[in-house]
């Protein structure tokens, strides 16, 4: 049973309205969504409101209000299509991710660790003092300023040191 509401619009004024702009609605609804059974949708959906808000409205704004309130449930449409159409692209992304990240996974993990062994070995062939350098930078995150400091040499040893390990690094990684 409908209740009764300060706000509510009596159904015969709304079935008045609905026979009197329900078609010009449907077609400015067609137009914003270029699809005719989502815009009777959306009519049936203005002519709701109408019914439980439409009280408050005076009589000669209610088609102005229709339009109005119809027209933000077509946007709310095509919010909602929009949204939907994303997460179907990206359920479908995530698809084909995993499938081929299972089956990339494993080759991956085996290069991965096979790089991690070659770098540790290149490490281990270096010179102390070019080791001490590339830790101090690369795994303490230190500048130049300080190894230089720590190391009691100048920066410009440390940045020597450095650029000589690095290209000793790439020399045996290249050719494994």
């Amino acid at each position: 049973m409908a209740r009764s509401t300060a706000n509510s619009l009596d159904s015969d004024t709304s079935a008045r309205l609905y026979v009197e702009h329900a078609d010009e609605l449907r077609r400015f609804l067609i137009g914003v969504l270029r699809d005719a059974p989502l815009a009777q949708d959306c009519v049936q959906a203005a002519f709701a409101k109408l019914l439980t808000h439409g009280g408050g409205v005076r009589a000669e704004s209610r088609k102005a209000w229709l339009f109005r309130v119809a027209y933000h449930e077509a946007l709310a449409v095509r919010r909602r299509q929009a949204v939907g159409k994303r997460v179907l692209e990206q359920v479908g992304n995530d698809a084909e991710s995993l499938a081929s990240g299972v089956q990339n996974d494993a080759a991956e993990t085996l290069v991965r660790r096979e790089t991690i062994d070659g770098v540790r070995r290149a490490l281990a062939e270096l010179p102390q003092n070019q080791r001490d350098v590339v830790r101090m930078r690369m795994y303490e995150n230190k500048t130049f300023r300080l190894i230089a400091a720590e190391l009691d040499i100048p920066i410009g040893t440390a940045l020597a040191r450095m650029r000589t390990a690095l290209k000793k690094l790439r020399q045996r990684l290249e050719s494994e």
